[in-house]
């Protein structure tokens, strides 16, 4: 078992004073008296509200997202983007929550609308129930429409299908994973085939899965230094990969770094960024734990980073967007 480092102690404190929130009737509760989203604009630096660029990538808008209602917003670990622009993420609590994206005439992030959510389904039809079951880390969307979602605790992959019913268990990686330390990262991988998807632990070490066989190793993506974990990924159509490592210690508090990886580099033993924005100091930042990727209107690789806030009024629910203007 890795030792626990800062961050990680951090986290289980905050988890263990988190009340989760009530559980909800297996349908989708639309907005208003179920699910009423509350979104607030934030700057990327705290320090310059003007500021807008970072290590190669533009600022597009960000928010902190809150319910008031039910709390269904907490805990959000990954997210997709789905083609009609709705944002799909799993939580900590085992929920599922959607939401259309809204961007304003300069197709800034500007807040989320039409929001949604319902609890994640077992094997047995039933809703997951407790956090030791219903702790879901990663999401893909495979190009079919079925929905994978990592879990840590209870380590697993489960395929929902497109079609509605209960989901089914998806090969994973056969490594042991200490029990707060599983299955951070999650993504459909098509440049492999249909049914491809990589997953990533804590550690950085990535797997090449497949529905149709058992996953086999694939790469090892480091953060800066051994502080950084690997939070999340996202692929590219190409095979380039998307990825998020966090670190957090008291004095700095969380720290993030969203890196871009070219086909070529990972296949080398020690793959190395093509593009790496750190987000530290006075930018605007928490616990990202989700990371998505689509194109910005002038073609650009836009990257939206999603916070879980472990239940806890001391962080914040976050989208950030950012568009990568140094891609060619």
């Amino acid at each position: 078992m890795r030792r626990l480092g800062p961050l990680a102690v951090a986290l289980l404190l905050l988890a263990g004073c988190a009340q989760p929130p009530p559980a909800l009737p297996p349908e989708p509760q639309p907005a208003g008296p179920g699910i009423q989203i509350v979104t607030t604009p934030v700057p990327l630096d705290a320090a310059n509200s003007a500021r807008v660029e970072v290590d190669g990538f533009t600022y597009a808008g960000g928010i902190a997202i809150s319910d008031p209602i039910t709390n269904r917003t907490r805990g959000l670990s990954d997210l997709r983007v789905t083609p009609d622009g709705r944002m799909v993420a799993v939580s900590d609590f085992g929920d599922l929550v959607e939401a259309k994206l809204a961007f304003d005439a300069s197709e800034r992030l500007t807040g989320l609308i039409d929001g949604k959510a319902w609890p994640l389904m077992g094997l047995d039809g039933q809703s997951v129930q407790g956090k030791a079951q219903g702790d879901a880390e990663g999401l893909a969307i495979l190009a079919n429409g079925d929905r994978l979602v990592s879990f840590e605790r209870d380590h697993r992959i489960w395929l929902y299908p497109a079609a509605g019913g209960p989901p089914r268990v998806a090969p994973k990686p056969g490594n042991l994973f200490s029990e707060n330390e599983g299955l951070e990262g999650l993504t459909e991988y098509p440049a492999a085939g249909p049914d491809a998807y990589l997953a990533g632990s804590q550690e950085g070490e990535v797997w090449l899965c497949r529905l149709s066989t058992a996953c086999q190793a694939f790469t090892v993506l480091a953060g800066p230094d051994i502080e950084f974990d690997l939070t999340a990924l996202a692929a590219f159509p190409d095979g380039s990969v998307a990825a998020v490592h966090r670190a957090f210690d008291p004095v700095r508090g969380a720290r993030v770094v969203a890196s871009i990886y070219g086909v070529a580099t990972l296949k080398t033993r020690s793959p190395q960024p093509m593009a790496r924005m750190r987000l530290e100091g006075s930018l605007t930042r928490d616990n990202i734990e989700g990371v998505a990727l689509i194109s910005s209107p002038a073609g650009r690789p836009r990257l939206l980073l999603l916070s879980d806030d472990n239940g806890s009024d001391k962080q914040r629910t976050l989208l950030l967007v950012f568009d990568w203007t140094g891609a060619k």
